[in-house]
């Protein structure tokens, strides 16, 4: 079985990360949503994970999501996922959330919602996907310092919104999202680009 969950979907900095983890019957215990979990509890169940687990990712840019839009970009994050876990077309998949962004190609395909919470191989995918997104955008921050990405790692938050009010965007920063879209035009405004 293979699960699949993703990280970064509702961020405005940073790449879309999609998770495919096949269970190869090693599971450890304690995994459940990496949301519910303290961050070294999830660095200790990562280290296991990445060992016990077939791992496959699949990682959509900024760039990609401005351009193919967030349903495409997932749906090509989850076929990189599946082509670097070597995903079997009748192998049973359970993805978390409400749409199967799989293509036809796999014909054994479960969109359940929550699945990261009921599923320990979903869990496992859930808290792999969260603690290496989350180190790729500590390594951003190191970049972009004034933003805080280590701390809100993307997301919208009161200190991002006042970054980009007085840093303006990055290159990593999704502009065809409706919050940063703002910031584009108050950049372009103040720079009298066209």
């Amino acid at each position: 079985m293979i699960g699949i969950d993703e990280v970064g979907r509702g961020a405005w900095a940073g790449p879309l990360l999609v998770v495919a983890a096949r269970d190869t019957g090693q599971l450890p215990d304690g995994l459940m949503d990496s949301k519910m979990l303290t961050k070294l509890r999830r660095q200790s169940l990562h280290a296991l994970i990445e060992v016990v687990c077939d791992i496959g990712e699949g990682w959509v840019s900024a760039e990609e999501i401005d351009t193919l839009g967030l349903t495409e970009a997932m749906r090509l994050a989850v076929r990189r996922a599946l082509l670097d876990v070597e995903a079997r077309a009748d192998e049973e998949i359970i993805m978390d959330g409400h749409i199967n962004y799989c293509d036809d190609t796999f014909v054994n395909v479960q969109a359940v919602i929550d699945a990261d919470a009921t599923y320990p191989i979903v869990s496992a995918a859930s808290i792999y996907a969260k603690v290496i997104r989350d180190a790729v955008m500590t390594d951003f921050a190191k970049q972009f310092p004034e933003y805080g990405l280590e701390r809100h790692v993307g997301y919208g938050t009161a200190q991002h919104r006042a970054a980009l009010l007085t840093h303006g965007i990055t290159p990593i920063h999704r502009k065809s999202y409706k919050p940063v879209r703002a910031y584009v035009s108050n950049q372009n405004e103040s720079s009298g680009r066209p």
